[in-house]
């Protein structure tokens, strides 16, 4: 409970920081670029971290089959409902606007990922480390990762546009999956914390390093951007798992999640007190126009109970278990985290902004505040189940 609450209040000075440093700090528009390279860089960590929790038996693969697409679904739907809100908000006429659209399906996604690290620490803590909803909640919140990063790939085309470029992007990406695939959990790599940072700060400047290169040959417009998120995974699936670790890897990776909150809420662009019906900046969803804080409120609370409402997706399926059991299992896939952050992250970095952005991160903040009283049900109703079996 003590790391969810820390997460909020991290994620929370960043966000004050985001809207009263510029006014008070000379040249910090120098210093934001340096913040964004070490938000990725903690973003790669996380994502590394992530991808070696990734395990499954590639024999078995068809057995999996169904979870992925179980877990497909309770990403979308979360994800889908709060698309077609923001839709809503936007003034008439958005919802026949294709860049509306493709700005809300980018930032509305990041209802959509479980927060894996975040789920498992909890319930492990609960005591319910042996029972089937801890194991399931597990392949279910990791394919759901998965799926969401892999989603990223046509959003990004939406945002870009059809270019050449493109095909280098699809083709790193579908090398990316391959090599996976191919090698998951093969290579016997170091995995302390140390290490772990060290492929994070290389991939950020391998890529990084592409874009800047791309950019000073073909211009802004025709950069080759490709995100963190994908690789960082992807090089964690290749990673030999090693389930020893000590306080130290677990501080320091705890840390850094921290500084990572901390970083996303300070990657916000200013939202108070600015006219965003004049300074929509190039972003359509800006223009629903400036809302008071009441009217902010309102919609993180609408916002958080449909992404919540689309977590819902596993009570339909598994009917071999008990309806408290499945109920358990959709209420353990309410957290939400740092893939979360990172995707409204992702976002400003296509120029999004306005209202809806503040709502999105003040959803997630809302539900990382409420994670302790969801792994609290859980605990809850699996006790429950177990009394009644």
């Amino acid at each position: 409970m003590k790391k969810i609450v820390l997460f909020s209040i991290f994620l929370i000075l960043g966000l004050v920081c985001s809207q009263t440093l510029p006014s008070l700090l000379d040249g910090y528009d120098t210093l934001k670029p340096g913040f964004d390279i070490l938000l990725y860089i903690c973003l790669a960590y996380i994502m590394i971290n992530v991808g070696r929790e990734f395990e499954l038996d590639k024999s078995r693969w068809r057995s999996y089959t169904a979870d992925y697409f179980i877990a497909m679904a309770t990403a979308a739907a979360p994800w889908l409902l709060i698309c077609f809100y923001y839709i809503w908000l936007l003034p008439d006429g958005s919802f026949g606007n294709w860049a509306a659209w493709k700005e809300t399906l980018l930032l509305s996604r990041f209802a959509a990922p479980t927060s894996a690290g975040i789920l498992f620490t909890m319930l492990a803590g609960a005591g319910l480390k042996h029972t089937w909803v801890y194991g399931k909640t597990r392949v279910l919140a990791i394919f759901d990762d998965l799926d969401t990063i892999l989603l990223m790939i046509p959003l990004q085309i939406f945002m870009i546009g059809m270019k050449w470029q493109l095909g280098v992007v699809v083709l790193i990406i579908f090398l990316c999956l391959w090599i996976g695939w191919k090698y998951l959990n093969r290579f016997n790599m170091p995995q302390s914390w140390s290490s772990i940072l060290g492929y994070s700060v290389i991939l950020v400047f391998a890529f990084q390093g592409l874009y800047v290169l791309s950019k000073s040959l073909f211009g802004t417009d025709a950069a080759i951007h490709i995100e963190v998120l994908l690789p960082a995974f992807v090089l964690g699936m290749i990673i030999k798992p090693n389930h020893t670790e000590s306080r130290i890897e677990e501080s320091v990776s705890t840390t850094i999640s921290y500084l990572f909150m901390f970083l996303v809420g300070m990657s916000a662009p200013l939202f108070v007190g600015v006219d965003f019906a004049s300074e929509t900046g190039g972003s359509v969803i800006a223009s629903v126009g400036t809302m008071g804080w009441g009217e902010i409120a309102m919609h993180v609370g609408v916002v958080t109970l449909l992404s919540n409402i689309g977590k819902m997706v596993p009570m339909l399926f598994y009917r071999d278990r008990s309806l408290i059991e499945r109920l358990a299992l959709s209420i353990g896939m309410f957290t939400r985290g740092e893939v979360g952050a990172g995707i409204i992250f992702v976002s400003i970095g296509y120029g999004l902004g306005g209202p809806l952005l503040a709502i999105s991160l003040l959803s997630l903040l809302l539900n990382l505040i409420l994670t302790g009283i969801f792994v609290v049900i859980v605990k809850w109703l699996v006790s429950r189940n177990l009394n009644e079996a």
